[in-house]
């Protein structure tokens, strides 16, 4: 089977939030081709390069996000007559008849952005005939805008072009729509068409040909929004099934974290709004949607999409390098609590410092230990620095917090970090599928964790969760597991044996392998362009048992020598092998 795989700013970059997962999908699934589609983020990313790609990805198309219009427009020429037009740099613009189709495209998805404003994220599946009419705009000026620039290029300048702006003026402005967005201002409706600009590149990419997306049997994203656009317009113009496994909610991620965005409020709903319609269109063009946990499967629900297709695929983990670690006797001894993560504010060690400072007034013994990194750039170093200050005047005693790295002396590796202690504490205020959470259950630690994202669903019963932002309650939570080795015992163990039935690499492998052959065996078959200088289609020229999977020696007696080949088609598929 040939897999179409879609990223956004992951796999194959040596950087990226999806890459090992994806990584491990293409090395554990070696039965099946992989064509990477591949959308990056930044120049620094492209800098870092690939990884290390196994032999069963057959060729990797890129296209970045980040760059100017005639950057782009230089890397990926338009298709169809009009390339011919590609001058000065790479920038263009259209005859008029094309800017006449582009106005109507684009005038279709403004309407629909604009009158979306105002409502809640999934309001729209109770809106009835409105909401009905502001999807029907927002896929007729998608599709026709990716039309547009699959025959004549140039979308990305047009984007940009006043015709954009004095369009979108008008939907703004436009009866019905909400107050935010009419007092949009010019510098927001350019801000605005700038991030669309970024968002639509992928439907000015040249990957939409019988030699790319094309030629695949399945498009599979590996994230909604973005990611996904160019396996809806894989399945427009060829009919190609589509899978979108989302481990958090891209709409979801835009709406935490659009309110810290540095710019205005009619900008930030019309971007609000565009990705909601954008990932109400890919669930439903979806063949089947696998959310990484429960909580991301009720917020596409939310969204719009069909519960039927929704399928729940735990993101598998690697357990073995926890093994003798979750094996062992040890405990981690009864003092010290361990933290494990990146150091940002979504990760709220204000609140855990606050909570340790009761449990230190408790059990004067007790320490805790804060093991990771804090977040790349001044943001990151400015949270750690507040921190360090923090725990300095709650708690001066040498010894009873202390700031740690991976890969010291004291902590070598992540298995050694989850060792340090006898409790581990998740402290977040925001968190999509906890991984430190797993990865402390593989390795057979009781947890104490606040209650937001999947962490109930994750824990299962086996660590105690509290409220969010709720000190007094941590402290409570750590000091009952503190005191009590035989229940932290009865925890962790349940917790590991919960951690290998639901979250491993190998459940993860076989859910997938399961759903692609269900998606092909259920797709309709679809029409192949003829090899060159072929005559026609010769029917039942090849027995279906040709594509079974595996190596065929030619027939030979059993004392021969092995022929060269083993790989080679069967001797028994000759030129006219089915015609009888």
């Amino acid at each position: 089977m040939r897999i179409g795989l879609l990223t956004d700013g992951g796999y194959p970059y040596a950087t990226g939030e999806s890459r090992l997962w994806c990584d491990r999908l293409v090395r554990g699934l070696a039965q099946h081709e992989f064509d990477l589609f591949a959308l990056s983020r930044s120049a620094e990313q492209e800098a870092q390069g690939w990884v290390r790609l196994p032999d069963q990805v057959g060729s990797v198309r890129t296209a970045p996000l980040w760059t100017t219009d005639e950057e782009t427009l230089g890397l990926h020429a338009p298709r169809g007559a009009l390339a011919r037009l590609l001058t000065g740099g790479g920038a263009r613009t259209y005859a008029r008849r094309e800017r006449r189709l582009f106005a109507t495209h684009f005038a279709d998805l403004a309407a629909a952005v604009c009158g979306a404003a105002g409502r809640e994220p999934g309001a729209r599946a109770q809106d009835g005939a409105d909401a009905r009419l502001a999807d029907e705009r927002f896929t007729r000026g998608l599709y026709g805008l990716a039309e547009l620039a699959a025959e004549h290029g140039g979308l990305p300048a047009a984007l940009r072009s006043e015709t954009a702006v004095r369009i979108l003026e008008a939907a703004c402005r436009a009866p019905g729509t909400g107050r935010t967005v009419q007092t949009a201002t010019v510098a927001d409706l350019l801000a605005f068409t700038a991030e669309l600009d970024r968002v639509l590149r992928p439907l000015s990419v040249d990957w939409y040909d019988e030699d790319g997306l094309g030629a695949v049997d399945l498009c599979h994203a590996t994230a909604g929004g973005v990611a996904a656009l160019p396996g809806l317009l894989a399945k427009r113009f060829f009919g190609v099934p589509l899978l979108v496994t989302e481990h958090a909610v891209r709409v979801r991620a835009h709406y935490l974290a659009s309110g810290g965005a540095p710019v205005s409020a009619p900008v930030r709903a019309l971007l609000a709004h565009f990705h909601g319609l954008l990932a109400s269109e890919v669930y439903r063009q979806a063949a089947l949607i696998t959310p990484g946990n429960t909580h991301a499967r009720r917020w596409q629900e939310r969204c719009g999409a069909d519960p039927a297709k929704l399928r729940t695929v735990y993101p598998g983990m690697e357990s073995a390098r926890f093994a003798a670690l979750g094996e062992s006797e040890d405990d981690g001894g009864p003092d010290t609590l361990v933290w494990v993560g990146r150091i940002e504010p979504a990760k709220d060690l204000v609140a855990l410092l606050h909570a340790f400072a009761e449990v230190r007034l408790a059990e004067p013994e007790a320490r805790l230990r804060i093991i990771g990194a804090p977040a790349p750039g001044p943001a990151g170093a400015a949270y750690l620095a507040r921190c360090r200050t923090l725990a300095a005047q709650l708690l001066p005693d040498e010894g009873a917090v202390s700031f740690e790295e991976i890969g010291g002396p004291e902590v070598p590796d992540l298995a050694q970090a989850y060792a340090a202690g006898g409790v581990v504490v998740l402290s977040s205020v925001v968190e999509g599928f906890p991984i430190s959470l797993v990865e402390a259950m593989f390795c057979g630690r009781a947890t104490v964790s606040t209650d937001v994202g999947a962490v109930v669903e994750v824990i299962g019963g086996t660590g105690l969760v509290v409220p969010p932002r709720n000190h007094r309650a941590l402290a409570d939570a750590c000091l009952a597991l503190l005191r009590d080795p035989e229940r932290r015992a009865r925890l962790g163990a349940a917790a590991r044996a919960r951690a290998l039935e639901l979250f491993t690499v190998e459940q993860n492998l076989a859910a997938f392998h399961g759903i692609y052959l269900e998606l092909i065996a259920r797709a309709p078959l679809r029409e192949r362009p003829l090899p060159a200088g072929s005559d026609g289609p010769r029917p039942f020229a090849t027995p279906p048992e040709a594509h079974v999977l595996g190596h065929w020696p030619d027939s030979v007696p059993p004392s021969s020598p092995a022929p060269e080949r083993a790989d080679r088609t069967p001797s028994w598929v000759g030129a006219g092998g089915g015609d009888a």
